[in-house]
């Protein structure tokens, strides 16, 4: 059985200060302790009051709030936490107000897997106790009903004693995969009554999470025999690396049956410079491939189609002729209300099972197959040097077409991504979410699982996800580069200052477009169809007229900050001087203006 490693090691909790009245609000500080959660997010508000107060005096500040001026940066800090370590974080909203200012990163947090533990307070469900007009306003029957469809689970206890096993419940639940965000609400009078007698909590030792999703050992071996019989079979990976064991598995079952793997990215699944890796060349891969097996890839038709932007065209790469193998769980996360769960595929066989415990296995199988098989052996062994000559060649081009305009100013993303990987490149580093359009992973060599948490995310994300990787990797001294692009950050500028108070040491490089050009681009497919002037495909798009000043924000809240740089031949001494003050513990910014590609 393949249990998840933990990451954080456990640290030394600071003893409890009991008052001489307990209070009920205490139960739940001692349940986050005893479930391990290191830091808390959250954005302050008067329906926890009494829980702040227990966290503050009774728990000692452990554990650890994270003060964040705004929901959203606070369930980003504990989405990335997660997505970098697989431990999740305990994040706490105010009543239904701030709860409805989370919704977005719920929803973001949901579709990208992410085990949040997310709790807030009603107003007194007790109308005899509100407030005049506050605990009205604040509070809806149930408050659970506004993320309803994009958490796993949600719940509202009433009485002291039904805490600890919803809380119980919730982890579960959580960390059950397919993992996602849970809630759970706490009636104000609750937290603030006095505790009147000991309360039951959950068995010290017992099991906090199911064990996984085994596969059919049936189906798995007629996907074993199928995969050693294929003449060009084709592997895909989107979440199959959510586990560390995940990456190095993978690269087990490639290099075992001599297969290409496209990575789709949900996660970082195989290193970018194994000679295997065909994520650069998916037509190469996918134009003769007799059998694809799908590897928890939820988003398979995107590295397996052609898309026409303007028509809304979609062409498939595979031959009709090839077969289909679904090795996931991504049945068991449909939801009713978002359609995230992508077109279903229509696969010949399809395995509901944990690829953590699918893959070792399927490994296993397929060595044992190919071992009675010298033919086989030979021809796996011909298959390698193919994919490895494409592999290399594709790498080679995109070096060439990264020159294509390299004294251009502003400089191009590409130069921009070459300026930060020469810097970064000798140093332990994470990237934290955006590839630069692609161009990082063009580039720069992703050879251990923890250098890329996963694929960006949508606008008003990535500055607060990258918040939480740099967290996670704070102990371990790794350096984080967050290219942040302008768009996102005008969203959320709050999160800068909860670096600098919490002193969370990260390079953030800006991606600074002046615009929000995805949007952009969208404009200019408009105008091509339409015939109207693309011109004028920038109205309502640019971030100019004034221009920002990234770098005066940041060193407005305590960051070391430089730029804007327009000259490619300038990034370099200032990304050196950044990462010096980030060895020193100091966040730093570098403002890059960059072309739209």
């Amino acid at each position: 059985m393949a249990m998840r490693p933990s990451h954080i090691a456990k640290k030394k909790r600071a003893k409890t200060v009991p008052t001489k009245t307990r209070w009920n609000s205490d139960v739940i500080v001692d349940l986050m302790r005893q479930y391990d959660f290191p830091f808390v997010p959250l954005n302050p508000g008067s329906s926890f009051r009494g829980l702040h107060d227990s966290m503050v005096n009774y728990g000692q500040d452990d554990p650890q709030m994270i003060l964040c001026p705004h929901e959203n940066i606070a369930i980003q800090i504990a989405h990335g936490y997660a997505k970098a370590t697989g431990e999740p974080l305990t994040v706490i909203v105010h009543n239904l107000v701030g709860l409805l200012h989370s919704c977005m990163a719920v929803y973001y947090a949901y579709i990208d897997r992410a085990p949040v533990f997310l709790m807030g307070a009603t107003g007194p469900m007790d109308t005899g106790q509100r407030r005049p007009r506050t605990d009205w306003i604040h509070t809806a029957l149930v408050q659970g009903n506004a993320i309803r469809d994009y958490t796993k689970w949600d719940d509202q206890p009433v009485g002291i004693d039904s805490v600890p096993t919803s809380f119980a419940r919730a982890y579960s639940v959580m960390m059950t995969e397919p993992q996602g965000p849970v809630y759970t609400c706490y009636d104000t009078s609750l937290l603030e009554t006095p505790l009147e007698k000991p309360v039951k909590m959950p068995k010290d030792g017992a099991a906090r999470v199911p064990t996984q999703i085994a596969p059919d050992g049936g189906a798995i071996a007629t996907a074993a025999e199928w995969l050693t019989r294929a003449k060009n079979p084709v592997l895909l990976a989107d979440w199959s690396s959510r586990m560390p064991t995940g990456y190095t598995d993978l690269v087990k079952l490639a290099e075992t049956v001599a297969a290409p793997v496209i990575d789709i990215g949900a996660r970082l699944n195989f290193p970018s410079h194994h000679p295997l890796n065909l994520s650069l060349a998916p037509i190469d891969a996918l134009k003769n491939a007799d059998l694809v097996i799908c590897l928890d890839a939820r988003d398979w038709e995107k590295v397996t189609t052609t898309l026409d932007s303007v028509t809304r065209q979609v062409t498939s790469l595979v031959p009709k002729s090839a077969k289909w193998v679904d090795i996931s769980f991504a049945d068991l996360e449909i939801s009713s209300w978002s359609t995230d769960y992508q077109r279903p595929l229509q696969a010949d066989l399809r395995i509901l099972a944990d690829t953590a415990l699918a893959i070792p296995m399927l490994t296993k199988i397929a060595k044992r197959l190919l071992a009675k098989s010298e033919p086989k052996k030979k021809r796996n062994a011909t298959r390698a040097k193919k994919i490895a000559k494409i592999h290399g060649a594709t790498r080679e081009a995109w070096a060439k077409k990264a020159k294509r305009g390299w004294n251009s100013k502003p400089m191009t993303t590409a130069r921009l991504a070459s300026e930060i990987w020469d810097v970064i490149k000798d140093e332990d580093w994470v990237a934290a979410s955006s590839d630069l359009n692609g161009w990082t992973k063009r580039l720069w060599d992703f050879d251990t699982p923890y250098r890329f948490p996963g694929a960006a995310l949508g606008t008003s994300t990535q500055i607060g996800i990258a918040l939480g990787v740099a967290l996670a990797h704070k102990a371990k001294k790794r350096l984080v580069v967050d290219v942040q692009p302008d768009g996102d950050l005008m969203f959320d500028p709050g999160a800068l200052w909860v670096a600098a108070k919490y002193e969370i040491p990260m390079l953030v490089v800006m991606y600074n477009n002046k615009s929000y050009y995805n949007d952009w681009e969208h404009q200019i497919r408009m105008a091509k169809k339409r015939g109207t002037p693309e011109s004028r495909a920038s109205i309502g798009m640019d971030i100019q007229n004034p221009d920002v000043d990234f770098a005066g924000l940041a060193r407005s809240m305590g960051w070391y900050a430089e730029g804007p740089i327009e000259d490619g031949k300038d990034v370099g001494a200032a990304l050196r001087r950044a990462i010096k003050e980030v060895k020193a513990g100091r966040p730093a910014l570098v403002d890059t203006v960059s072309q739209f590609r």
